[in-house]
């Protein structure tokens, strides 16, 4: 449990008139400002230098200078020149995400109001000191953990620090009990929805509840992002590879003789051929084509890695307030006394909705609804009121969403004030819990009042029914109102009562007799109504949802039912629970979250600890959250996500990716647009691993038949970064295929190279390697010269990668069911390379530095002809798998 008291002891009575200046000066001096630690962001150097943290890019740094060691100059500033561009767009993109980040916070700074020097005034928040005693009224921020020391009518909204909807009651503590209590301290971060209070500074800055959390958020994130491990063990794997196939051409080399020189160059272009170059480019595109769509679907990305982390979510980890639901208090239900039920839809326009009743006496049933809105409206000490064209709400949100129901039903507040001209009101108070107005008649004082059911309920004497005032039935309504609170309804009640007009002189608690019960309002914090269909979306992407909230359970419960979450009364913990099963050890907590789908009443370092579980049971979890006490478990999680619009500053920070609209249905199309992104990767790695692996069988092959070097490091080069590099970006800016929701997510636990990519990688290796090294051979042994045959199995080569780039565009489906003009500049990049590379046999300098020359177009057509033979490899292979796939669906 985080500790709720000050961190710092309470100043002693003097306090309690302010400081002066001279003595805030001091504190301050000593204290520090009342402000959080701000992480310092790196330079542009630091993040440009970050981009060559990358085994790849250490493969390629060797291999250039090996070519400058060879005096291959060419092919050593084509490599540096590649990772120079490489390290550019990969400081680009993070330095734009986090520019559209910084867009999103707010350019006010935060002020309070103090008694200095025994004047009120206003300060910056961040020149708050401990003693400090703040002046606080409806409507404000808290500035810093305070100790009351007045209040009245006092309400604050905690939800963003306890994740707790409702407003909370607060109070001095009385002298002489125990210790302090909750209610009597204000946190920093929360929202004063109702009354006045003065309160002294007891904690600033980071020895606040705020800062604590600030600190938790200071640490390392422990998760690291799928796509980042795959990649991880993809390069350490593919190091290998090259260390062994360029041991295994030495060895080769030296049996036969080769001179020191030829096995250098031989070396150098294996690993040219081996790997990918183009690859760290081509992620980085895919990547920065997924952040924009996300944009565009609202979802600002602030760390590349976090597209694809979102689409290899398995388990989404989602606050309550805020993200499932609207954070606004709304009636959604009103229960006449007599059991007549009426439903108000929580996110009507208020100037279009109108109360709905059905059967004979459905004006009847209207007319007593409005009845009971009109007491609602009258013992109402909020207000709501049209300006340009928007409404504007102050006052206890309670007040607030009672003013809206009675706008729904077509009731204005001044119109009834100025009917009902105001004598007298009680305000409402946490020990009376209700409040009253009285209202002057023609003869008679008008008495409305509004509280807790259970309160009404017992003052009551009669109540409505059916339109006729009869003998109160507490039982029955008692009972009612415990089936709405089973629902996760916050329940009022609603009496008036008449008293002589010869009293308006002395009005107060004492007259409120004789009071007809006119029913009950169900208040709730509702769904938004986008989220039931994100609820099926990820559903139906093998996504599972879990609610992590610090509502108490049955709330938890009713809110999870509407928003469309499945789930069972044993998959539903407490705090209380989780603590439990923290102290008894990590097994325990990771059993029980195996099975839970809701965690109610929880803490911030509760959630942290349910994240931490989750990740250790297999999951790739995604934590999405608005309010600082979301910002641990949004660190810890392989991608958190936070809400833009309603969302805490400390949220955003923690965060990978901000949905602007606050929108849940907007993390599913992230997800989609993820698995896109992984989809699109795939592709570019299949199509540079194949060809990259068939250079390297054509130089194996090469070397036993005592043929000569087939292609130079340059050439190899030319193929890996202009031709093929061309195709690769192409690949990666994909369009998606439209059935990423279709499935499951992958495992966590599956590679970049699967056993599906694996097979294709292998089969595309033999038909492009082995076509290449026979025609080779062939030319060599029919009199061609070694460039000219260098020549033509280069644009061999180029083919296959323009044929295998077409059948990339889809993992699944047939090169001839993929309208290719659906993604225009995949067949432009196919073009382009051709173009690219025939124009460069036609031009000077360029066709003496690769070693080209023109060809004939019998020559182009039976390399077109031979690079075809790959289409009837893959079009085969991708039927099997379509069938196999098929059978075992209807298993």
């Amino acid at each position: 449990m985080m500790n709720l008291t000050a961190q710092t002891p309470a100043p002693t009575t003097p306090a309690v008139i302010g400081l002066t200046s001279i003595e805030a000066e001091e504190r301050l001096a000593e204290l520090g400002p009342n402000t959080l630690p701000e992480p310092e962001p790196p330079s542009p150097l630091r993040v440009f230098l970050i981009q060559f943290r990358n085994p790849i890019i250490y493969i390629l740094l060797l291999a250039s200078a090996l070519s400058f060691a060879t005096g291959r100059i060419e092919d050593g500033l084509f490599i540096l020149v590649v990772l120079l561009i490489n390290a550019s767009i990969g400081t680009y993109q993070e330095y734009s995400a986090d520019r559209a980040a910084a867009a999103l916070r707010k350019l006010e700074q935060p002020s309070a109001r103090v008694i200095r020097d025994g004047v009120a005034c206003r300060i910056e928040a961040k020149r708050l000191v401990v003693g400090d005693l703040v002046l606080l009224e409806s409507g404000d921020r808290i500035p810093a953990d305070l100790m009351l020391v007045d209040a009245s009518d006092l309400r604050c909204d905690e939800s963003l620090l306890t994740g707790e909807s409702m407003p909370v009651a607060k109070g001095r503590t009385v002298e002489g009990s125990s210790g302090e209590t909750a209610s009597s301290m204000l946190l920093a971060g929360s929202l004063v929805t109702r009354g006045r209070a003065k309160g002294v500074v007891t904690a600033t800055g980071t020895a606040t509840m705020l800062g604590g959390i600030a600190a938790e958020l200071g640490r390392a994130s422990s998760s690291q992002p799928p796509l980042v491990a795959r990649l991880a063990k993809f390069t350490n794997a593919l190091a290998v590879f090259v260390g062994l196939a360029a041991l295994v051409l030495v060895v080769a080399g030296f049996m036969r003789g080769l001179p020191l020189h030829d096995l250098v160059m031989m070396s150098v272009g294996l690993a040219v051929s081996a790997v990918p170059e183009g690859l760290p480019i081509a992620i980085s595109v895919a990547l920065a084509v997924s952040m924009r769509r996300m944009a565009a679907r609202n979802v600002i990305v602030r760390s590349m890695p976090a597209v694809e982390a979102l689409g290899s979510t398995t388990i989404i980890a989602t606050d309550k307030t805020g993200t499932l639901t609207s954070n606004v208090q709304t009636v959604t239900e009103i229960r006449l006394p007599d059991g007549t039920d009426i439903a108000l839809d929580a996110h009507a326009d208020l100037d279009k909705c109108e109360i709905r009743a059905s059967g004979l006496d459905s004006d009847l049933v209207r007319e007593r609804a409005r009845r009971l809105l009109r007491a609602a409206l009258l013992a109402n000490e909020g207000t709501l009121a049209r300006r340009d064209d928007l409404w504007v709400a102050a006052g206890d949100t309670v007040d607030v969403a009672l003013l809206a129901a009675g706008r729904k039903a077509g009731l204005g507040q001044e119109e009834l004030n100025d009917r009902y001209p105001l004598a007298a009101r009680i305000a409402y108070e946490p020990e009376h819990k209700y409040a009253a107005s009285f209202h002057h008649g023609s003869d008679r004082i008008h008495v409305f009042v509004k509280g807790a059911s259970e309160v009404l309920i017992e003052m009551s004497d009669r109540m409505d029914s059916a339109g006729n005032v009869v003998e109160i039935d507490r039982a029955s309504l008692l009972a009612q109102k415990e089936e709405m609170a089973a629902r996760g309804l916050r329940v009022l009640a609603f009496a008036e009562g008449e008293i002589g007009a010869s009293l308006a002189g002395s009005l107060g608690h004492g007259h409120l007799v004789d009071l007809v019960l006119l029913g009950l309002a169900g208040l709730q914090d509702p769904v938004r109504p986008e989220v039931p269909n994100a609820m099926k979306d990820c559903h139906a992407a093998g996504v599972e949802v879990v609610m992590v909230t610090g509502d108490d359970p049955r709330t938890a419960a009713a809110i999870a039912r509407d928003a469309g979450l499945s789930f069972h009364a044993g998959q539903v913990v407490s705090g209380h629970d989780i603590d439990e099963a923290a102290r008894a050890g990590d097994q325990r907590l990771d059993e029980i979250t195996r099975e839970a789908r809701i965690y109610a009443r929880v803490q911030p370092t509760q959630k942290s600890a349910i994240v931490a579980s989750l990740i250790r049971n297999g999951h790739i979890v995604a934590v999405t959250g608005d309010g600082v006490n979301d910002g641990p478990a949004l660190k810890k999680a392989h991608v958190g996500v936070a809400m833009g619009l309603r969302g805490t500053e400390v949220a955003k920070e923690s965060a990978d990716l901000v949905v602007t609209d606050d929108n849940f249905a907007s993390i599913v199309a992230g997800i989609a647009e993820g698995r896109a992104a992984y989809r699109n990767i795939r592709k570019v790695v299949l199509m540079s691993v194949a060809t990259g692996a068939a250079e390297v069988l054509l130089f194996m092959l090469a070397l036993p038949f005592g043929l000569p070097m087939p292609l130079l490091p340059v050439q190899l080069l030319w193929l890996n970064l202009v031709t093929n590099g061309i195709q690769d970006v192409a690949l990666a800016g994909g369009r998606p295929e439209g059935d990423e929701l279709a499935g499951p997510p992958r495992s966590p636990l599956e590679p970049v190279l699967d056993r599906t990519m694996i097979r294709r990688v292998v089969q595309s290796t033999v038909v492009i390697g082995g076509a290449a090294f026979l025609a080779f051979q062939w030319m060599i042994a029919h009199g061609y010269g070694v460039p000219e045959a260098r020549n033509i199995t280069l644009l061999i080569f180029v083919m296959f990668e323009n044929v295998q780039t077409l059948a990339c565009s889809s993992e699944r489906r047939s090169i001839f069911s993929v309208d290719i003009l659906r993604n225009r500049f995949l067949l432009l990049s196919v073009l382009a390379a051709q173009t690219i590379h025939i124009s460069a046999m036609y031009v000077p300098w360029l066709s003496g530095t690769l070693g080209l020359s023109p060809i004939t177009p019998l020559e182009w057509g039976l390399s077109m002809l031979i690079a075809s033979s790959l289409v009837l490899v893959t079009e085969v292979d991708k039927f099997v798998s379509r069938r196999r796939r098929d059978r075992s669906s209807h298993a």
